[in-house]
């Protein structure tokens, strides 16, 4: 089923939809595509905060000097 959805854009917004409106196929493929970007980041982060919640319940939370030097590690290279 299809649906028509109206959506107001600053003058920004407009600029970068038609920017990427060239490289998706118009706007409405722009617009898909960034709806399914997003739909798969709040996936993952969904994801990534169950995991985060099972580890915590399993080992207790992580020690912050820990999560400083791995951040460090593995962020900052």
């Amino acid at each position: 089923m299809s649906a028509t959805t109206t959506v107001r854009l600053s003058d920004e917004e407009r600029e970068l939809l038609a920017e990427l409106a060239d490289v998706y196929g118009g706007q409405s493929g722009a617009i898909r595509q960034g709806i399914q970007l997003l739909a798969q980041q709040n996936r993952r982060q969904q994801a990534l905060r169950e995991f985060l919640d099972d580890w915590a319940q399993e080992s207790g939370t992580p020690d912050p000097e820990e999560v400083a030097a791995m951040r460090h590690r593995y962020f900052n290279q």
